[in-house]
C-alpha cells in the first residue's frame, strides 16, 4: 500500500453562533423541502444554548488530543479537519490538502457504525469534495468502523459508571441502563447486503452489550432504544422511542435510569437536547431518577484508539486490530457498494442536528 501522508478528521459540523443557525439548518436540509416554520422550530433548540452546537469545539478538542498522541507515538502525519455542513467545509479542507501536496490521506469519520448516514454518506461526501477540487485531489481512504473497539467501549463504560454514581444511593443498585441511538426508517433497517441496515442494529446491540457488561459490575438490566427520528408519522422508524420507553420502564416498577448515548461519539445537540432536555423531562414527569452518560469523543482513551487505528492502517509491525466481543474486527475497507440502503431522508427531526444517524 502506498504511504499515507496526512490524517483527516471528517465530521458533521454545527453552528458556532446565533447567526449561523439558520444557514446551517438550511445546509443540512437542502433539497428536502422542509417548511421554514419547521426549521425555525428546530432553530430554537440552538438559540436556547446561545446558538452554538458543541460539536465543533469537541472536534477541536479531539484533534488536540490526537496531535498529542501522534507526537508521543512518533507519527508525523499532518492533521486536517473537514465538515459536511459547516466550516471548516470538507471541500475547502481537501483543497488545502491538495495545495499542500498531500497525495494519500486516511480519514477518521466521527461515526462508529454501518448505515447510510453513518458510513456511505461520508464516503460520498469525500468523493464529492475530491471531485470539486479536481484531478490533483488526494486519494482519501476511510478508516474502518470501531463500534466494538476497546477505545470506544471502555470510556463509554467508565462514563456510564460515573453517571450511575450520581443517582440517589437507594436506587443505584436497581438502575436500568437505556442505550440510545439515532433511529432510522424501518425499510433501511431491514436492508441487507454489504453494510446493510441490519448491521446497524446488530452493531448497536453488540456495543450496548459490551458496555453493559463493564458497567456497575455487569449487574444492571439494559435495553436499546432510539431517538431523534424524522420523517412523516406514516413512515415507520426503529422503535421504541426513548421517551416512550422510559414510560414503559416506569410502569414496570423501574425507579432509576442511566441513559447511554451509544450511537454517538460527541455530546452534540441531539444528545444535549433530545436526552438532556426531552428525555430528562420525561423521566422527571414519570418519577424516574435520571442520569446521562457522557460520550467518549474527548477522552484520552478515545484519542489513543484513533492512534491505534492509524497504526493499524499503516500496518505497523506487531499491531493487533482491537475488537471486543463476538463480531470480530470490522473490514479494513468498505465494499464499493456498502451501506447503499437509500438516504435517511425526511423532514427535520424532533430536535437536535436535524439529520440521519451520523453518530457524530
Amino acid at each position: 500500500m502506498p504511504a499515507y501522508d496526512a490524517f483527516l478528521l471528517v465530521s458533521f459540523g454545527g453552528p458556532e453562533g446565533p447567526g449561523d443557525v439558520m444557514p446551517f439548518l438550511e445546509n443540512v436540509t437542502r433539497g428536502r423541502g422542509i417548511p421554514p416554520e419547521r426549521l425555525a422550530a428546530v432553530a430554537e433548540h440552538y438559540y436556547a444554548v446561545g446558538g452554538v452546537s458543541p460539536i465543533n469545539q469537541q472536534c477541536r478538542d479531539m484533534l488536540a488530543a490526537v496531535r498529542a498522541e501522534f507526537s508521543a507515538g512518533g507519527l508525523s502525519l499532518p492533521v486536517y479537519w473537514g465538515n459536511r455542513n459547516w466550516s471548516p467545509y470538507l471541500t475547502d479542507t481537501v483543497r488545502a490538502m491538495t495545495e499542500a501536496g498531500v497525495r494519500r490521506a486516511m480519514a477518521f469519520v466521527t461515526s462508529a457504525y454501518s448505515s447510510y448516514s453513518s458510513c456511505r454518506q461520508y464516503l460520498d461526501d469525500i468523493e464529492r469534495a475530491r471531485a470539486a477540487v479536481g484531478p490533483d485531489a488526494p486519494r482519501i481512504d476511510k478508516i474502518r468502523r470501531f463500534f466494538n473497539h476497546p477505545g470506544f467501549i471502555e470510556p463509554f463504560a467508565a462514563n456510564a459508571d460515573a453517571a450511575l454514581a450520581t443517582l440517589p444511593a437507594e436506587v443505584i443498585q436497581d438502575a436500568h441502563l437505556v442505550f440510545t441511538a439515532h433511529s432510522i426508517p424501518v425499510t433501511m433497517a431491514d436492508a441487507s447486503g454489504p453494510g446493510g441496515g441490519r448491521r446497524y442494529v446488530a452493531e448497536l446491540t453488540e456495543a450496548a452489550r459490551l458496555i453493559a457488561e463493564r458497567t456497575g459490575g455487569g449487574r444492571h438490566p439494559w435495553t436499546l432504544a432510539y431517538q431523534s427520528r424524522s420523517g412523516p408519522p406514516s413512515q415507520p422508524w426503529l422503535e421504541p422511542d426513548v421517551c416512550d420507553h422510559l414510560g414503559e420502564l416506569a410502569k414496570s416498577g423501574t425507579e432509576a435510569v442511566v441513559v447511554v448515548p451509544v450511537g454517538f461519539v460527541s455530546d452534540h445537540m441531539e444528545v444535549r437536547h433530545d436526552l438532556d432536555v426531552e428525555a430528562a423531562d420525561s423521566a422527571e414527569s414519570l418519577g424516574l431518577a435520571f442520569a446521562r452518560a457522557a460520550t467518549p469523543g474527548t477522552t484520552a482513551r478515545f484519542a489513543s484508539m484513533i492512534t491505534e487505528l492509524v497504526r493499524e492502517r499503516l500496518d505497523f509491525p506487531g499491531v493487533q486490530p482491537g475488537a471486543l466481543g463476538t463480531m470480530g474486527v470490522p473490514s479494513r475497507d468498505c465494499p464499493a457498494d456498502c451501506c447503499r440502503n437509500g438516504p435517511a431522508a425526511g423532514p427535520a427531526g424532533r430536535a437536535g442536528e436535524v439529520r440521519g444517524p451520523t453518530q457524530a
